[in-house]
């Protein structure tokens, strides 16, 4: 954990509790974060570490501070019980409060920026949404919130953009409440609901057994899409992800490639699945097998390219002469001496202004036909004609299709 326990003084002079965590620059937008019914958790302060990685200075204070200061909970039936129990004596409309003066105290931070939104989950998923419709924030996230379908009049109070994340297989939060909160903000423009199909409560939370990576991914990116929108900070995705390919392709300098990444990034090429998780062994990736198993001269010709929130979508012509062995693509081929050109698209993740992870996507096929080890003679694929018909689309299609004739016009009239 990165971040350090603050204290936090309420109107009364009463001194409660929270986790403040910043991001690598030491200032940025705030945000606040509501907690689940565990407490201040390890898990609460690993999603706050994680959305200081995006820039943000995040405070994540404790609203059960009242019932008993410190709550810290793990997630076994013993613990379950007992945030059961604080769940059910806690007060809603003094944990908003608290959350109101949480927020004044951040804002009134050096290191935060004008702006504070909050993100909250489960319990806090329900404050946050309380929170945006009795208190100043610019934004709020709320994370499959419990109950908020009891307090859907107090909708038109909010005036801040809103996400509201819910999970399908939601015991605690049944499709009639998602249904009855959409159906409430069908004519709302500034809030967006999601739900995710074939999860459960809590999928968001990487300790949890409900843990889903998919849907976790999809409801982080469309939050840091709203985050980003309302709050900033704002990145040049585009420069930041050539700045660090500069560094692979042209500088070839494993080094400077690396400090463009978060500490524990990961590269995936999904066809060949190689690359690396985490540091040392995507280190050892780049300085092994790729940045000097890449042809010398390899050239990148863009195509197109998509920037997200959070991610840079590269569609490109990748282009080579198999000079050298290719571990990364082609491992244990040896050398042909062929020139191959075939489409590539990246997809690169960010945290912040630092690379998160890498997919890589081509077609294998493809290449091994251009290397003259795949024979085509009775497979549907084909060769460079794959890379020419990108860049031209008046090449023919379905030459590949056998049956493509039969459906002729000109041979069903005759027909």
């Amino acid at each position: 954990m990165n971040g350090d326990r603050v204290t936090i003084l309420d109107s009364g002079d009463a001194l409660f509790s929270g986790y403040l965590t910043l991001p690598e620059s030491g200032s940025g937008p705030g945000l606040v974060i509501a907690q689940e019914i565990f407490g201040v958790n390890k898990s609460m302060r690993r999603v706050a570490d994680i959305f200081a990685d995006e820039g943000y200075v995040v405070l994540v204070p404790d609203l059960f501070w009242r019932l008993e200061e410190g709550v810290d909970l793990g997630y076994t039936d013993e613990d379950l019980a007992k945030a059961f129990a604080l769940y059910e004596q806690f007060d809603a409309n003094t944990g908003v409060d608290d959350l109101g003066k949480a927020i004044e105290w951040l804002q009134a931070r050096d290191e935060c920026h004008e702006k504070v939104g909050i993100v909250g989950f489960c319990l806090g998923g329900k404050l946050s949404f309380l929170t945006a419709a009795r208190k100043s924030v610019a934004v709020a996230v709320c994370f499959y919130g419990v109950g908020i379908e009891k307090s859907i009049g107090e909708l038109n109070s909010v005036n801040c953009p809103t996400v509201m994340h819910f999970a399908g297989d939601d015991s605690f939060v049944p499709s009639s409440a998602v249904q009855e909160i959409q159906a409430t903000c069908a004519d709302k423009s500034d809030i967006e609901i999601f739900s995710y199909t074939g999860v459960d409560h809590a999928f968001y939370s990487p300790d949890r057994e409900a843990y889903d990576k998919p849907a976790a991914w999809m409801a982080h990116s469309r939050t840091i899409e709203v985050l980003r929108r309302t709050l900033g900070p704002k990145y040049d995705l585009g420069a930041l992800w050539e700045k660090h390919t500069y560094y692979e392709f042209g500088a070839r300098d494993v080094d400077a490639t690396m400090k463009t990444m978060v500490d524990e990034p990961y590269v995936n090429h999904i066809p060949t699945m190689t690359g690396g998780v985490g540091h040392t062994d995507l280190h050892r990736f780049y300085k092994n097998h790729f940045i000097p198993k890449t042809p010398a001269d390899t050239k990148l010709v863009p195509i197109s390219r998509t920037i997200g929130a959070d991610r840079v979508v590269d569609e490109m012509l990748f282009c080579f002469t198999h000079d050298i062995e290719i571990d990364w693509m082609l491992p244990g081929v040896p050398p042909t001496g062929r020139y191959v050109e075939i489409p590539l698209v990246a997809i690169v993740n960010f945290r912040g202004d630092k690379l998160y992870h890498e997919h890589i996507y081509w077609d294998q096929a493809s290449v091994l036909v251009q290397l003259g080890l795949f024979n085509t003679t009775d497979l549907p694929v084909a060769g460079i004609e794959t890379a020419q018909k990108l860049v031209d689309e008046s090449k023919p299609s379905n030459s590949l299709m056998l049956r493509w004739n039969e459906s002729s016009p000109h041979r069903m009239v005759d027909g």
